[in-house]
């Protein structure tokens, strides 16, 4: 019985195009340090990771903001620009308000392609516009009751330093304006996420502190018939976007592993997340962590390949020779007619770029905004910090500086993804130089940040906004360099599928200058024994050899 539910269940997901993204959110009582703490990685196959930077400005009457897909660059119209906007870097503004987010489609038909704003469209505007996380869901949702929403269901995560809200949203078809949403607020002390499925279900209908929806959320579905019950039992996420296999297994499993990191008892929920079984236990909408989560905690649930429980990618020869926690896409694939699928982790190779907000109540805002962000996969990167009061886009995340057909070594995107791509074929013997790197830097910045935010605080906001410019463009260039010569130094130690040993960190050298004779080791232990089963004998040397 299980195996038909997994095969019809797998056939499913041949409808299904992309999974992309992640959000991990963490209350501020759930943190260590008392900071509002959201994550976001950008899964897209062939998209150029950079951030959007919008200086703050004031606008004069008559002026027209252009909107672009956030998908293909394409222009979608204008409209009318706020007298003033606030400075936006990546996924932050001034306010210290961030806004990240993730598709989970929902049902068919439902994207209004005449609409002006899809997704991104409304995050950057939004930033622009509002200062804390409750105005900015009413500036949302009047841009889309004014122009029109195009894109398909999303889950936003909208952050200030005190609240943490997620709005769910999806469209109500072609030519029809608006869309159908509810937005709820995390309690202080949990945390949740978001990963490509909705995930509020019941919620609260005369709780307007901490549930806000649109007036005909729950008519709509009753008049496409996909709920008939009472109001009070009403779920989004089962009228716009059931929960599936797909959902469970490739979504919600994200989810699960964040929290299983945190939260002792999730085994409860485990057939949940693997998605086969039906009719089983539910995860709930958040949890309050056993122990609270460290900014650094969370940089490492973002690397999160399932690691130590059943879903683990790094426990089974679909890892490869070089046992990498990565699989080669398409998620699901078909053998001898059969259709299998590949787990689908939070930390994943097709990320263009990772963020990381931290939201500290107790500074000011010019001081207190903190975007970690990396260019690539998060468990293949350190995290760099840029302030939210920065006044320029340091060159390696600028947009100019590279694009998806044009390499540039001033690229973040490019240098950090040449060195992941060359390391992921030899992964067990090549990743620990990078995450020995990886986490010194990380320790490095983090201590750093310390030391600056008590540096700004004693200047007066001018200076201190120079001041922390300065170290954003400044760690920004630390780790360009750091991961060139890293790359440098991983291909000369690596070349040609040997190892030149080492010595207290120098390369062994003859008394001439030249190299020693070089580590050739061959496949790990477990892939020998794998070539030998599928083999036998082909390969047995002769007893006196």
């Amino acid at each position: 019985m299980k195996k038909k539910l997994l095969l019809s269940a797998i056939a499913a997901l041949v409808t299904l195009s992309v999974w992309p993204c992640t959000n991990l959110i963490v209350g501020r009582k759930a943190s260590a340090d008392g900071s509002v703490m959201i994550t976001y990685s950008a899964d897209d196959y062939g998209s150029y990771g950079f951030l959007h930077f919008y200086p703050a400005a004031d606008h004069a009457p008559g002026t027209m903001r252009k909107l672009f897909d956030y998908e293909t660059n394409n222009l979608l119209g204008e409209i009318p620009e706020a007298p003033h906007t606030y400075n936006v870097i990546g996924q932050i503004n001034e306010h210290q308000l961030s806004i990240m987010e993730t598709t989970f489609g929902g049902r068919e038909g439902l994207a209004d392609t005449t609409g002006l704003f899809d997704y991104g469209s409304l995050m950057y505007v939004t930033l622009q516009r509002a200062s804390t996380a409750r105005e900015a869901i009413d500036v949302w949702t009047s841009l889309v009751e004014t122009y029109g929403y195009r894109s398909e269901g999303e889950s936003i995560t909208i952050a200030d330093p005190n609240d943490v809200w997620v709005l769910e949203m999806v469209g109500k078809g072609p030519g029809r304006k608006g869309a159908v949403w509810v937005a709820r607020r995390l309690p202080e002390d949990c945390i949740t996420g978001h990963a490509n499925q909705a995930r509020i279900t019941r919620f609260p209908l005369k709780d307007p502190k901490n549930c806000v929806y649109a007036k005909d959320v729950i008519s709509f579905a009753r008049e496409k018939g996909w709920f008939n019950g009472k109001d009070a039992d009403f779920s989004f996420r089962d009228a716009y976007a059931p929960n599936d296999f797909g959902a469970r297994r490739i979504c919600e499993a994200r989810v699960w592993t964040f929290f299983n990191r945190f939260c002792a008892g999730m085994d409860k929920y485990l057939p949940y997340a693997m998605g086969i079984e039906e009719n089983t236990e539910e995860m709930p909408w958040c949890i309050k962590p056993d122990t609270l989560v460290s900014l650094n905690a969370l940089k490492q649930a973002m690397r999160d390949h399932f690691e130590g429980t059943p879903m683990d990618m790094t426990s089974d020869i679909g890892n490869g020779p070089y046992e990498a926690p990565y699989r080669p896409t398409p998620l699901y694939f078909e053998v001898d007619s059969i259709k299998y699928f590949n787990e689908r982790p939070i930390s994943t190779q097709q990320t263009a770029v990772t963020y990381l907000a931290q939201l500290r109540s107790w500074l000011p805002n010019h001081i207190g905004g903190l975007l970690w962000v990396g260019c690539d996969d998060a468990n293949m990167v350190a995290y760099t910090p840029l302030y939210c009061c920065t006044t320029v886009c340091p060159e390696p995340y600028a947009q100019e500086t590279a694009d998806p057909f044009t390499f540039s070594l001033r690229s973040a995107y490019w240098v950090q993804n040449a060195l992941s791509n060359f390391i992921y074929p030899r992964y067990c013997q090549l990743f620990p130089e990078l995450r020995a790197t990886r986490d010194r830097l990380d320790t490095e910045l983090e201590t750093e940040a310390q030391k600056i935010d008590q540096q700004a605080q004693r200047m007066e906001r001018d200076a201190a906004v120079r001041h922390l410019t300065d170290f954003t463009v400044k760690s920004t260039d630390r780790m360009m360099d750091q991961w060139q010569q890293l790359f440098q130094r991983i291909i000369v130690k690596y070349n040609d599928m040997a190892i030149k040993p080492e010595k207290d960190g120098q390369f062994i050298k003859t008394p001439g200058g030249d190299h020693v004779p070089l580590i050739r080791t061959g496949y790990p232990d477990r892939y020998r024994r794998a070539i030998i089963r599928e083999t036998g004998d082909r390969y047995r040397a002769p007893a006196n050899k």
